[in-house]
């Protein structure tokens, strides 16, 4: 493998480290750009880093994938080299060979848990891309420029080594896991380290799922599958049908765009979610409140947070359920993870039946013909325009939501 242009590093918190680190890699690779991304630390690793030599970039706490995509993209073009920032040990090893994805595995094992994150992440690689990893959350990994195009962005949090390895083998890359010397910090048998490997299991097994990118370009695991999960087996349908289009969507956006492309998965959803409704509450006016409210909400799922607080809102007023959307509210104003169309398809499906209960008839046409002018204001121009620029509305949008 060819030498590295950059070697990425993820730090938070590894001041009294990091530096060391920072240094041997520098010595080993003179040739490489050190980048350390600073994940919202609170000490003094990115002086430190700095002092060391690296170019420091000074982030928010996204987490470890997000970090790690966020240095790729300062990165120059060529291959790339992945390392911890608590590292002690020689990595160039890893350049030997003519694979694409080249993983270290450590000949001294060390964690301190009990290995169900380890187990979880190697099992999900096997059945989801068919390679039998040994140490399948090992940070340090060299890759090559077709590897570097294929894996990144990353999956979020501590998803990123699991779905990096199951992208790259289903991409049929070369990949290979070399014992080295290495050594590392590890979190103990205790409470911090417990959360900790609790942390890792959900992002292994969230990253290992559907995901998309999102308006910064982070690669977010969707969880809005999650509001399916419903006693109503329409609102359980409606989820499949976003679902589909999260998985299999193509470019288009937009009635007309989905229309004049023919059979899409859009398609599908305009076709489907209508139908859906229509079958559960036995009228056209419930069909139409159903697929009108539906894709409203999907229109206004554009921004972290948007969606699911014009639903919390309207849920007030309608008396529809609440406690999966605050659950999910966090996650999705942090960017930790999406609703996505099958989350904003269900939720809006949700209100629409629950519409059919509350309102008379003449509310009921009421409140279609209202949805018909959103989606078409929306089909015409993003919602979220409207929003940004009503002051009350853009106030309370972007409450809770992370800064620019």
């Amino acid at each position: 493998m060819a030498e590295p242009a950059a070697i990425l590093v993820a730090a938070r918190d590894e001041a009294g480290r990091v530096g060391e680190t920072v240094g041997a890699l520098r010595a080993a690779f003179p040739e490489s750009e050190v980048i350390v991304a600073d994940d919202g630390s609170r000490d003094s690793t990115a002086a430190e880093a700095e002092a060391a030599g690296a170019a420091v970039l000074r982030l928010q706490r996204l987490g470890k994938g997000q970090a790690l995509s966020a240095a790729e993209r300062a990165a120059p073009p060529g291959a790339l080299l992945l390392c911890d920032a608590d590292l002690r040990g020689e990595l160039r090893r890893l350049l030997d060979g003519a694979s694409d994805v080249a993983i270290a595995r450590f000949s001294t094992p060390r964690g301190g848990g009990f290995g169900i994150a380890k187990r979880t992440s190697r099992w999900l690689i096997r059945v989801l891309a068919g390679f039998d990893a040994r140490e399948p959350l090992s940070g340090q990994r060299a890759l090559s420029p077709r590897a570097r195009t294929t894996v990144f962005p990353l999956a979020a949090g501590f998803g990123a080594e699991t779905r990096m390895t199951i992208d790259a083998a289903r991409a049929g890359l070369r990949v290979a896991e070399l014992e080295l010397e290495l050594a590392h910090r590890t979190t103990g048998r205790d409470l911090a380290g417990f959360l900790h490997r609790g942390r890792q299991l959900r992002d292994i097994v969230l990253g290992s799922g559907p995901l998309a990118l999102n308006h910064r370009g982070s690669r977010l695991p969707l969880v809005g599958w999650l509001v399916g999960l419903d006693r109503d087996p329409a609102v359980a349908v409606v989820a499949a049908i976003g679902l589909t289009d999260d998985v299999w969507s193509g470019p288009e956006r937009g009635f007309r765009a989905h229309v004049r492309a023919g059979a899409t998965t859009g398609v599908l959803k305009l076709a489907g979610i209508p139908l859906v409704g229509l079958l559960r509450t036995r009228s056209v006016s419930g069909a139409l409140l159903v697929g009108l409210s539906a894709n409203a909400l999907n229109q206004l799922d554009t921004r972290p947070g948007r969606a699911l607080k014009a639903y919390l809102l309207a849920a007030l007023a309608l008396g529809a359920p609440k406690g999966k959307a605050v659950l999910l509210l966090p996650y999705d104003l942090r960017e930790v993870a999406m609703l996505g169309d099958s989350g904003a398809n269900a939720l809006g499906a949700l209100l629409g039946l629950k519409s059919v209960s509350r309102l008379t008839d003449r509310g009921r046409w009421l409140a279609i013909g209202a949805l018909a002018g959103l989606n078409l204001l929306g089909e015409r121009r993003s919602l979220g325009l409207y929003i940004e620029r009503t002051p009350v509305f853009r106030e309370l949008d972007a409450l809770g939501r992370r800064s620019a």
